[in-house]
């Protein structure tokens, strides 16, 4: 029986960029940095308050793992920026979106109300975009 999820992939552009954009903007931290074979980097991020959940940071790149057309397909889908990625709760989305924003972080937009709490979406530097959320006590 499945227990619970522990990785889930991000596709970037080029992985020293985005290791940047996670780690030092929006503070994530390195759990695993890893070269497995000759060309393959296993580059895995955890938020500091969810150390038990991994953020595979992976180039589309043929290998082990897809062939070339297929990279190209996802380099295409990337390049168009609609490869959505997930959310990203915080205490204070109003306070956070003011942090990311002066560190440069792309916003897609502001915070505003929502059903389920305060929102505000952003863009990586490969184009995926993320859901900030401070969510309200129904959805806590």
């Amino acid at each position: 029986m499945i227990q619970k999820m522990s990785h889930a992939t991000i596709f970037v552009n080029n992985q020293a960029e985005a290791l940047e954009f996670y780690r030092d903007t929006l503070g994530f931290k390195i759990h695993t940095d890893a070269m497995i074979g000759d060309d393959f980097r296993f580059l895995t991020l955890c938020a500091p308050e969810q150390p038990d959940f991994e953020i595979i940071l992976m180039e589309p790149k043929a290998g082990m793992l897809m062939d070339e057309e297929t990279a190209n397909q996802l380099r295409s889908i990337m390049s168009k920026g609609v490869l959505g990625a997930g959310a990203f709760h915080t205490d204070d989305c109003r306070a956070t979106y003011d942090d990311l924003k002066a560190k440069g972080v792309q916003f897609v937009s502001e915070p505003a109300e929502r059903p389920y709490g305060i929102e505000a979406v952003f863009r990586d530097n490969s184009g995926n975009w993320f859901s900030l959320t401070e969510p309200n006590d129904e959805y806590k």
